[in-house]
This record gives structure tokens, sequence and C-alpha cells, in this order.
């Protein structure tokens, strides 16, 4: 009954407890007031970031706006000065489709840095190429640790045993290009103790050994491990076959066509603001030319209004005067879209709001016919495009991964051996030649060896994984290749229609060029019929309205010619654009910035190894080439073209492609390349 008694007193006593914490109350030494209490967990806060505001922000003037018109220098830019600007100012680039987006998550618009940054990747699955290296890196181990035990010895009589011991543990692993490892480890145990059966009461025995283990069947081969990657620890059944060095540079690649695909896409909206821009000054010069002709006609007007005479009408001055301030607003509306247009192009370029300048296109665009031919230009749409550029390495990648999950998709087969060399000493070391009187002596002057060899052999029964990974994959790989052609077909239709948009804007500005001329005669005239007040064949004479009407008319004529001349431009870039040569066209490459002198230092005394290296005879040690500096040629899109030539987009005087032998391929780049060129 004591331990029922002693239950209901336990519980009475956690009851109290819990009250007195409900009821209890904190006291707290000296004064204060409360400052920190909040009544809320979530609020809108602001980050302490110091960052220097850019100075095109900094000492940007004020937008020009029609009501504060400015006297600001005239800045003739070329169009190849506009596209140096935009490439030279913006480290973000900017694209007309990508301005919200860059406001709202800068981090996801493409940059300058993106190459870079996924070359030095290191997260699982999203990896650069020295990431990928470092896989291969040797691992260097080493433990000691110290301690004291006491206890009381029950065996043939009581006695306390003290004993100290001591431990050193140290390796250095390397894995192997061919999938295998190799480690050399050295451990060594101290012991000390007063018990009376251990004949020597301090000794040390150590070891020191090697192991060399090699994969004979799934796992193994230097291809494997180049596409794969090492077995790596802490993935559980995950085998994964893209973590290779192989595939972390094709990943860098793709990295690359991303960023070019992002510079086209900028230097195509410069050129097609830089011709918008030039139409916006057009537009504003024909207004300005029909304001004032309308304004002469209402002065005239007035002036005979006034004095009386005939042809100048209540009526007739009211319209005049109402076709001036309809001109007037539509000179007010171009001026403004060329302050719009102005700042959209100044945002493309870099450029601060107002720095005193207002830009004016200084080319003027092209006139005569562009001619196409076809067959180059599919040729460099179907080799020179950075999407198809793109998705040949993705289907690279996964054939790469296609070969490396059929290597693993066979049972475990590995070769293992060790060999050892033991010590065994009541000193360290110790240069006395007594018997075990040293570890280390022992090592070197006595056969304590051993050593051991043999076959590991796993395989899950089935291989239901393995084979799943490997059908997906080659399910990928079917779909990328189905997504290749499909792109190709659509850049051939797109190609088409930039070749039909340019032939419409060609045929249209000529018509548009024809009615300008009939326009400005026309108006030429109505006012020579009206000023010396002629009749028509109606018997009725030519009134002051047709006269307005012919003025406006060849205003907007004057416009419509323009506006067809710019479109034709626009679609002759658009043409180069789809054509995969418009950074050709205006002269711009895609290459990796200069190194620093330790990069090109450490580059070079990495050539001098690979030169003094020498092949090894029954090794394949060049690896197979599945990249190459230059496009690959296409050999099979039109039939006749001799086996081996590839078709350059330059045309000779006859307007037929050249035919040109192809290039020898550069040499294959080493494995260990883990830099953009």
């Amino acid at each position: 009954m004591r331990w029922r008694r002693s239950i209901r007193w336990i519980n009475a006593l956690l009851l109290i407890g819990t009250v007195g914490c409900r009821s209890a109350q904190v006291t707290y030494f000296g004064n204060a007031e409360l400052q920190h209490y909040r009544d809320k967990m979530l609020a809108v806060e602001y980050p302490n970031v110091d960052q220097t505001t850019p100075q095109e922000v900094a000492y940007s003037q004020h937008p020009r706006t029609i009501k504060e018109p400015t006297d600001d220098e005239i800045w003739e830019m070329t169009l190849m000065q506009a596209v140096q600007t935009a490439v030279t100012n913006n480290k973000m680039i900017r694209t007309r489709a990508n301005g919200p987006q860059m406001l709202a998550n800068p981090t996801t618009s493409p940059s300058v840095y993106d190459p870079a940054i996924g070359e030095t990747g290191f997260l699982f699955g999203n990896r650069g190429v020295e990431a990928a290296l470092a896989d291969f890196d040797a691992q260097l181990t080493a433990s000691t640790q110290w301690g004291n035990n006491a206890t009381i010895q029950n065996s043939f009589g009581t006695f306390q045993n003290n004993s100290d011991t001591g431990s050193f543990n140290s390796g250095l692993s390397k894995a192997l290009a061919t999938g295998g490892s190799f480690s050399v480890n050295h451990n060594w145990n101290y012991l000390s103790t007063n018990s009376p059966f251990v004949p020597v009461s301090s000794s040390y025995t150590g070891t020191l050994q090697a192991q060399f283990t090699q994969p004979l069947w799934a796992g193994a081969g230097v291809e494997y491990n180049r596409i794969a990657g090492p077995p790596r620890a802490g993935l559980g059944s995950i085998t994964g076959v893209s973590q290779g060095v192989s595939i972390a540079r094709i990943n860098c690649d793709i990295d690359v066509a991303d960023f070019e695909l992002a510079v086209i896409q900028m230097v195509k909206d410069v050129e097609d603001l830089y011709w918008e821009l030039y139409l916006a000054y057009r537009q504003y010069d024909a207004e300005v030319a029909n304001r004032e002709s309308v304004h002469r006609s209402w002065i005239e007007v007035k002036a005979k209004m006034d004095a009386g005479a005939r042809g100048g009408s209540a009526a007739d001055e009211a319209q005049a005067r109402e076709n001036y301030f309809d001109a007037q607003s539509r000179v007010e509306q171009t001026l403004s879209n060329i302050f719009i247009t102005e700042n959209q192009f100044r945002k493309e370029l870099g450029l601060a709001v107002n720095d005193g300048k207002i830009i004016r296109p200084h080319d003027d665009p092209m006139e005569a016919e562009f001619v196409v031919q076809w067959e180059s230009s599919v040729l460099d749409a179907l080799t020179r495009r950075p999407e198809l550029r793109r998705q040949k390495w993705q289907v690279k990648s996964l054939e790469l991964q296609y070969k490396a999950a059929q290597n693993v998709a066979n049972p475990q087969l590995n070769f293992v051996s060790s060999y050892q060399v033991n010590g065994f000493g009541s000193n360290l070391l110790s240069y006395t030649d007594s018997p075990n009187n040293s570890m280390y002596t022992s090592m070197g002057n006595t056969n304590l060896t051993g050593w051991t060899t043999g076959l590991q052999f796993a395989m899950p029964i089935g291989l239901r994984a393995a084979r799943m990974q490997l059908h997906n994959i080659e399910l990928q790989l079917v779909k990328s290749r189905a997504a290749l052609a499909a792109q190709e077909q659509d850049i051939n239709h797109d190609l088409a229609e930039a070749v039909q948009r340019i032939d419409a804007a060609y045929r249209i500005a000529q018509t548009q060029l024809d009615r300008k001329i009939a326009a400005v005669k026309r108006v030429e005239a109505t006012m020579a019929l009206y000023e010396v007040g002629a009749r028509d064949e109606q018997n009725q004479g030519v009134t002051l309205d047709l006269v307005l009407r012919a003025q406006a008319a060849n205003a907007a004529a004057e416009i419509a010619y323009f506006t067809a001349l710019i479109n034709y431009n626009k679609a002759i870039t658009e043409f180069h654009w789809r054509r995969g040569m418009l950074l050709e066209v205006d002269g711009i490459h895609v290459a990796e910035g200069d190194w620093d002198a330790a990069a090109k230092e450490d580059a070079l005394k990495r050539a001098w190894e690979r030169s003094y290296g020498r092949p090894a005879e029954y090794l394949e040690t060049q690896p197979e080439e599945f990249g190459s500096g230059v496009p690959s040629p296409k050999t099979d899109l039109y039939p006749g073209l001799p086996q081996g030539a590839e078709v350059h987009s330059i045309s000779d005087p006859t307007g037929s492609p050249t035919l040109a032998p192809t290039l020898p391929a550069p040499a294959a780049e080493p494995a260990g390349k883990a830099r953009i060129e």
C-alpha cells in the first residue's frame, strides 16, 4: 500500500506545481519600459543594403515632355554605335520581353555572369566542370584519440586495472578515372596497462595498408566515369548517370547557348527600336510639314475673309482653322512619340533618362531590293541557330547518359586487393636495434606482412531500377530527337515567313512611294486650281475642302511610305535573326573574357604536364570527340551535294552557293578541361 500512497503524493505535487506555474508572476530587478513587444509576426521590412546608385540614375535630368521643351544637343547615332553601346552597357541582358521580369525578379533574368555561374555550379544535378572534377580529388583523413580507463578486474582475485590507450588513424584515397579506387591507410594503437596477463605492459601495434578496387562490369571504364562520375556516398540506391565531367561540360555549353540567345534578342530589339525612332522622327517631320501647309491655307482664307474676297467665307475660315488645330494635335502626338520611343531606346542601351542630348538616328534605312538566296539561307539557319545547337547538346548529353545507363544495367563485379605491413613495439619510434623495441623499426626489418585478393559480386534480381533508368533515358532521347526535328521544321517555316515579309514589305514600300509621288502632284494641282478659281467638269469650283483633303492625304502618304520602308528594314533584321546570322552581320562574337595572370600561368603549367606525358601503349587515352568548334555541315538537305562538302552563306556573283571542303576537326579536348573558350 505504500507505493499507492506515494503515487497520490506525487500527483498532488504535480497539480500544485501546474497551478502555481499558471498563476505565477515574473519579477525583475530594476525599472524598465516595455519596448520590445510586438503584436504581429510579419510586417514589411527593408534590408540594409548599401550599394552605390548608378550614375545613369543619380545624374539623370528631368525627362523630356511637350509641356517643357528643351534645347538639347542632337546626338547623331549610327546603328552600329547603338548596338555597341547596348552590348557594352548591359551586364544584365535587356530585352523588350523580359522588362517586367527583370524588374520583379532580376535573379532569373539573363546576364553576362550566367555562363560563369553555371560553370562554377556545385549542387548535385547542377554542377560545373570543376565540381565534377572534384570527385576525382584525393581525400586525406586523419584522427587521433587518447584515453584512460580504470576498472576492477574480478578474475583470479580482484585488483584495479589501469590502462592508457591511444590511437591514430590516417588515410589517403583517390578515385580513378577507370572507376576504381586506390587508398593507403596507416593506423596504430597504443596500450599501457598494469594487467598481469599482458606480457608487454606498454606497446604499439600498427599497420600500413594499400587497397585497390576496380569494377570489372557495371561502373567500369573511363567512358562511364567521364559521363556519370565516380560513385558518391550518401545517395543510397540512386545511381545517376549525369554527374560526370562530360555532362557538366555540355551543361556549360547549353548555358553559353542560352546567353547567346539572350544577346541575339537584345540586338534585335535594339535594331527594331532604332528604326522605330527613325520612323517617329519622319512622322513628326511629315506632320510638321502638313501643319505648316494647313496654317498657310488658313492665313490665306482668313485674309480673303477679312477683305471680302471670293473664297473667304466664314465657313471656309472655320474649316481651315479646325484643320490647323487637328494638324497641331497630330504634331504634338508625334513629338510625344519621339520622346517615349527615345526613352525606350535609352533604356535598351543602358543610358540615362536624360543626359542633355537627344538621340537621333543617323543611318538611313535600306531602300534597295534585298535578294535572298534560299538554299544557302536554309543551310545557315539549320547550322547556326543557337536554339538548334542547344537542343543538339541536349541530344548529345542524353546519348552519353544512355551509354552510361547501359553500363550500369549489369551486375556489379569488382576486383579487390590489399597489401599491408604490420608492426609491433614497446615504443613508437626508437633508434636501438633490440627486438620489438620500436614499432616502425619492426615494420621495416621483419616480414610481418599480409595480403588479400578476390572478387566481389552483387546484383539485384531483375535489375529493375537500372533497367527503368535505361528505358527512361531512352524515351527522353527519342523525345529530344523528335523535338530537334520539330525545331528544324519550325525554323524552316519561320525563315520562309521572313522571306515573304521581306518581299511583301519591299513591294508595299514601292507602292507607297508611288502613292507619295501622286499625293504631292495632287496637292500641287489642287492648289493651282484653287488659286486661279478654275472649275472642274461638273462646273463646280475647287473648294478649300479639296485643298485641305489633298494636304492631309499628302501627309498620310508620306507617313505610310516611311512606315513601309521601316517595316522593310525590320523584315531584313528579322531575316538575319531567323537565319542565325544577326550577330555576325553586326560584327558581334560571343567569347569568354580574358583570364587573369594566375589562370594563364596555371593553364600553361598543365599544358606542359600534358606535353611531357607518355601515352599508354595498350589503352585508348584520347576520348571520343563529341563537340567541334565549327558547325556540323548539313549534307542531307539537297540531293547532289558532294559528301563532306559544306555550303556557306556567301554567294558568288552568279548567285550560286559557294562550295568549300570541310575543315579538319580540331584536336579532342582533354577530360580535365574546365573553361569556356
